[in-house]
């Protein structure tokens, strides 16, 4: 198939939207519990999501891993690795769930010593996470099963699955908090229900893999030397994604520092950020499957215009964003912060978003080129490397600047990331001729 800009938007445009969803549903939680007139509820259920996202998001490796091996075999036309990838991708999503199932108990209790709060609030988030953890082996396989999805460029797919889990949580959650007064549990049962089903769904949409004989070749399945890279590659990924994580969250907690107004300023401009990775990830994901296939065909001219014609739409989309933060990222900040002293921060801090595009943008998609390559050492030192380099910003400009220095250490962090990994292309583009 010749790789035109269709080709491209076919596989971004149906990411972007997918993601679209992703904050109507928290919306929706958050008002169902809101209808019950009390605070703890809405509390509950924020924390709780918020510790679950945290730990799902460790698992984000399966997703990335799986995509970016499995589009080198298919670039290579190896269909027994093919299917045995998704086999091995459901695998372990399905033994990390069960996993997480049986140490609840220490992960919650490290959760809420880390994210304390009233007796009241977190009696009911327990009672939240003790009812999702179950769907935990379903909602960690469906990374496997995305990234299998990614790598076949069949991102219509993932939007079918993404608005089935999401459009019939919506559902139950009318059903289970505002007819039945299930309350907490209510919002808990929706989504277990939900990421079950969206499992389902999603082996449905993949069964032409199940119609051979491949998948179950059990020689292939649990091949030492590729089990051994994939745990290589996985294990690379997962390190990196700690590291980003915990880069994220330091930022959240050196925020907190500061007085209530410029506290909440931050939660309101972090929104911004997640809105450009949102708008970046179909392009990333594009990235991740069409270089994966070069790669696997040994085709480097195929890869460079890869990395050209997403990059493109990539740049297209960060001049868009850009432009909307500087002309409307007022009126942004007044319709998700009501208070007028955290409209008036807000705005001093505006300009950091205005640039963060332009400046963050290209550590995006060099992860999905990345990815898509599976050059996962490169991703992990270069991840740790930026990571040095943000606490020497943060050391260096916390004190004398505040908020403006903490903005600008992550800022810093963002073009690191995208400045180390920008220097290690040329050994990715080699590596198509080895």
């Amino acid at each position: 198939m010749r790789l035109t800009h269709r080709r491209v938007l076919n596989v971004a445009v149906p990411i972007v939207i997918s993601n679209a969803t992703i904050p109507i549903l928290g919306a929706v939680d958050t008002g169902v519990v809101g209808q019950l007139g009390l605070a703890a509820p809405i509390g509950a259920v924020g924390i709780g999501a918020i510790i679950l996202t945290a730990i799902y998001w460790v698992f984000g490796f399966l997703r990335m891993g799986t995509a970016g091996l499995t589009a080198q075999a298919i670039g290579a036309k190896d269909q027994g690795e093919v299917c045995a990838l998704l086999v091995r991708g459901l695998m372990i999503g399905l033994a990390g769930g069960l996993a997480f199932i049986l140490l609840q108990v220490p992960v919650f209790w490290a959760a809420f010593q880390l994210a304390p709060a009233s007796d009241e609030v977190e009696g009911l988030a327990r009672t939240y996470l003790q009812i999702r953890v179950w769907s935990a082996p379903a909602a960690i396989a469906i990374y496997g099963l995305t990234g299998w999805l990614v790598a076949h460029e069949r991102t219509k797919a993932i939007l079918i699955l993404q608005l089935w889990m999401n459009g019939l949580n919506i559902l139950l959650d009318l059903v289970f908090v505002l007819q039945l007064g299930w309350g907490v549990a209510g919002v808990a049962s929706a989504t277990v229900i939900a990421e079950i089903s969206g499992l389902g769904l999603g082996l449905w949409l993949v069964r032409d893999a199940f119609k051979g004989d491949y998948w179950r070749n059990w020689a292939v399945v649990f091949d030492r030397v590729i089990l051994r890279r994939m745990a290589s590659v996985n294990g690379d990924i997962m390190i990196r994604s700690i590291l980003l994580e915990i880069g994220f969250v330091s930022f959240l907690f050196l925020g907190s520092s500061f007085d209530d107004t410029t506290l909440a300023a931050n939660q309101v401009l972090i929104q911004f950020l997640f809105i450009t990775a949102h708008g970046m990830d179909g392009f990333a994901f594009a990235a991740e499957a069409l270089i994966g296939q070069a790669l696997g065909a040994k085709d480097r001219k195929s890869l460079r215009r890869s990395v050209l014609l997403t990059s493109f739409w990539a740049a297209v989309v960060i001049f868009i964003l850009s432009t909307f933060f500087a002309l409307c990222g007022g009126w942004l900040i007044d319709v998700m912060a009501k208070a007028p002293e955290v409209q008036i921060v807000a705005r001093d801090y505006l300009f950091w978003m205005v640039l963060a595009p332009f400046l963050g943008g290209p550590s995006w998609m060099l992860d999905g080129i990345f990815i898509g390559a599976t050059r996962s050492r490169d991703m992990r030192n270069m991840m740790a490397l930026s990571f040095g380099i943000y606490w020497l910003s943060v050391w260096l400009l916390l004190e004398p600047f505040g908020n403006h220095g903490l903005w600008a250490s992550l800022i810093i962090f963002f073009v690191a990331r995208g400045a180390t990994l920008a220097a290690r292309y040329p050994a990715l583009e080699r590596a198509a001729d080895a």
